[in-house]
């Protein structure tokens, strides 16, 4: 079918000043040009959400388009049609910017005859497509609006056709895209879908369109059937095989490598170093995007990226190589080098390592995020430390601390007489020539330093707080390049580093004696993640700070090594290094591996077990929410859009729309008391939290506003059912959790806020408590 050139795309003067109508569309050219009603309010609730997106307000079968300026009542108020050109492939709808609101979006076109084809939709939020006056699409789904997102098999009718978008919006940024696929697109869009999701029935509904070539190849060079044999996705490949793909060998890895990172990182955003090896061997080294936006520098191999977490296996090897040196014993108590640490005596410099010391970590603290731009001491810093109290009994749990590093590094002070920076220059990064490698001081400039950066949407970034490393010194302080951590890798591994016996106890994962602590299939070292990929020992570890993100990974069978740093935490959309180091590898090995295991959910997991799970579970800086609903299961983290995950087991759950699952565990009594969460070679211990039962009028009473700074900034109280929700002024709406029936605390910050009462029980003010300070917040609704 040869479709006739879309003029209206061209120039906007084709298109008549008061319609949407375009005389015929040209494939991959999008619509730009739509009449569109918004801004309609939603409420906050989940269900009140669906009600409204399962809803009509607008007649999708009405026989003639709505004119610029007519008016429509809903839900009481009256919205006017606006005629919207849209300079960008994506068309906005956030001016002005509106949280929890839906919009529609209507377009006419001319088709010279019958046509089938593939609508290519993105949405941010929720979306519904009508062709016709059909509902053809929906999908309850909170993301960005990517283009062909949802592609969506269409007939157009010879003639006149009419296009209705209906998008639903949650918070910050909203807008659509929406094209006919052309050839090319539909290819990528099939082997991003057999790369990504490797779902065979969604690539059987897009083959069964009989418009995409199964043997087309996307810009990297690859097709469907390579990229599910990378992925080792052998159901996927085996059916794609049976359907006519071609089985030809995978494109050399050096240029997959580089499509991936060049599609994702632009040349002018915040960039990324990537290098690979083999045998010592360097297969691929890159940078991409730039080290410092103002003045256009760009990344190369040898820019230099704080590393954060990665500087704990530093600290780990520097303590085994001073126990092989006979000057300490990782069994040795901490009281043997801080005598004056309350419960010093209880604790082993094993427990610091494997993160089951109890100490509290500092850095979840109140104060911490206030003065984290200004220096400290190591000695001040052990001081803030130890005032906590313990989080729980040495050596009974494991939870994630940078107190017990910190204060490793302490002991490597204590024991050699040289600060931690001098200690790992002279044992480590000099000998192995390590040259660009430090313990970052503040005060230092340096040549080759990428700066920090934070995505904020819409394609926009900032500068990242500028943290003082003295701040995190042993857990986080160092920084280093793609190269270094090559050598370091290098070393290691090959013995130039720790004994054989030394690395054997670092890369063994701790065993817990508590059924409710064990991760299945993974485990912590010193200082070292110890994973699995596809059936391959992986030894890694993450870091991340603000502003920078990294990933350090050892396939130890293959002698593989993958260094990925990016200079932007939170980063764009992609740009997270732990899975596009996985990804480089798979890249590099291709089908090498061992098949990847595919999700599939149970159908002989009743629903009755999903009340088993439901729940709140402490993922840090956010909560995860388990509800079960309608024999369904759904899990939703903070300040995120509610998902479906999927059963493989009573224990064990999956999601479909990323590639992460979840493994709830149960105490000796059978009672859910933790979740294990595995995504992108990473895993979170989330241990289940117990709330206290609030009665549904103290809840009612502390909803409204509170006034937190002469009407300027208002803090709103909402509720659905008994979840709680606080929002300031210009701010995304948070979780607020009860520690009583008046007393709330967040988890995305540490503050807390305390809710008085006069004398007849009525609410009159909010009690703010944060960075040590307090607040006080009249009611005034």
């Amino acid at each position: 079918m040869m479709f006739r050139c879309l003029v209206a795309l061209l120039c906007a003067a084709s298109l008549p000043a008061a319609d949407a109508i375009y005389p015929s569309l040209q494939p991959d050219a999008f619509l730009r040009s739509w009449l569109v009603l918004k801004a309609i309010p939603v409420p906050h609730g989940d269900a009140d959400q669906r009600k409204v997106f399962a809803g009509d307000e607008v007649n999708p079968q009405a026989q003639s388009r709505p004119q610029p300026g007519a008016k429509v009542i809903i839900g009481g108020r009256e919205f006017e049609w606006k005629r919207v050109d849209s300079a960008k492939d994506t068309v906005d709808l956030n001016d002005p910017p509106t949280s929890y609101a839906f919009a529609y979006a209507w377009a006419d076109f001319e088709m010279p005859e019958a046509t089938k084809a593939i609508l290519g939709v993105g949405s941010d939020d929720f979306v519904k497509v009508w062709l016709n006056g059909t509902l053809i699409h929906e999908n309850f789904a909170a993301r960005a609006a990517s283009p062909d997102d949802d592609p969506i098999p269409v007939e157009f009718r010879r003639g006149r056709n009419q296009l209705l978008i209906k998008v639903l919006n949650l918070e910050g940024d909203w807008g659509f895209a929406c094209r006919i696929m052309g050839p090319q697109s539909r290819v990528n869009r099939l082997v991003s879908e057999a790369k990504d999701s490797g779902d065979v029935d969604a690539v059987k509904r897009l083959l069964d369109t009989g418009l995409i070539a199964i043997n087309g190849r996307d810009q990297s060079g690859l097709t469907a059937v390579q990229a599910a044999r990378i992925k080792g996705n052998a159901e996927l490949a085996s059916y794609l095989i049976s359907h006519g793909a071609d089985s030809q060998p995978l494109p050399p890895p050096e240029k997959l490598i580089d499509t991936q990172f060049s599609n994702l990182v632009h040349p002018n955003d915040p960039g990324v170093a990537v290098l690979l090896s083999q045998d010592g061997k360097i297969i691929f080294e890159k940078g991409y995007g730039l080290a410092d936006l103002e003045h256009k520098i760009p990344v190369t191999p040898k820019t230099r990226f704080r590393i954060g977490s990665i500087t704990k296996q530093f600290t780990a090897s520097a303590i085994l190589k001073l126990q092989e040196e006979g000057k300490l014993s990782v069994t040795d108590k901490l009281s043997k080098y801080l005598p004056d640490f309350p419960r010093a005596s209880e604790v082993t410099l094993v427990d610091l390592l494997h993160h089951t010391s109890g100490i509290h970590s500092y850095t979840e603290n109140a104060t911490f995020l206030a003065a984290v731009t200004k220096p400290i001491t190591l000695v001040d810093l052990i001081q803030i430390i130890q005032k906590d109290p313990y989080d729980f009994d040495p050596g009974k749990k494991w939870s994630y601390d940078n107190s017990g590093y910190t204060l490793l590094a302490y002991v490597i002070r204590k024991v050699t007489g040289e600060t931690f920076a001098d200690y790992l220059q002279k044992t480590f990064f000099v000998p192995l020539g390590m040259n660009d490698t430090r313990v970052h001081l503040a005060y230092a400039q340096l040549s080759n330093e990428a700066l920090g950066y934070k995505y904020e949407g819409s394609h926009k970034f900032s500068r990242a707080v500028d943290w003082n490393l003295s701040r995190v010194t042993g857990a986080g302080d160092m920084d280093s390049t793609v190269e270094d951590l090559f050598r370091w890798n290098e070393a290691l591994f090959n013995g130039k580093v720790l004994s054989e016996a030394s690395l054997k106890a670092a890369f063994t994962p701790i065993s817990m004696s508590d059924p409710s602590e064990k991760n299945p299939a993974v485990g912590y070292g010193f200082g070292w993640g110890i994973v699995e990929l596809r059936g391959s020992p992986e030894i890694s570890h993450n870091g991340g700070l603000p502003g920078y993100s990294s990933h350090l990974t050892r396939l130890p069978r293959e002698k593989v090594t993958i260094v990925t740093l990016a200079n932007t935490a939170p980063g764009g959309p992609g740009v997270e290094p732990s899975s596009l180091g996985q990804l480089a590898v798979e890249m590099y090995l291709g089908d090498k591996l061992a098949p990847r295991t595919i999700n599939k959910a149970n159908p002989n997991v009743s629903s009755k077990a999903f009340d088993a799970i439901t729940g709140l579970y402490d993922y840090g800086k956010a909560v995860m929410r388990v509800t079960a609903e309608a024999g369904h299961a759904y899990a939703q983290l903070s300040g995120q859009p509610r998902f479906e995950i999927f059963p493989k087991s009573e224990t064990e759950y999956f999601w479909k729309v990323v590639d992460a699952h979840v493994t709830f565990l149960k105490d000796d009594s059978g009672k859910v008391v933790k979740a294990v969460h595995y995504q992108g070679g990473s895993i979170i211990n989330a241990p289940r939290i117990e709330l206290p039962s609030v009665d549904t009028a103290s809840l009612e009473a502390i909803v409204g506003k509170y006034d937190y700074g002469q009407g300027k900034a208002i803090l709103t109280v909402t509720r659905e059912g008994d979840q709680v929700y606080a929002q300031l002024t210009n701010q995304p709406k948070f979780d607020i959790y009860p520690k009583s029936p008046t007393d709330y605390y967040w988890k995305i910050v540490d503050a807390q806020v305390t809710f008085v009462k006069d004398s007849s029980g009525k609410v009159t003010k909010a009690i703010h408590h944060q960075n040590g300070g307090s607040l006080e917040a009249p009611k005034i609704e």
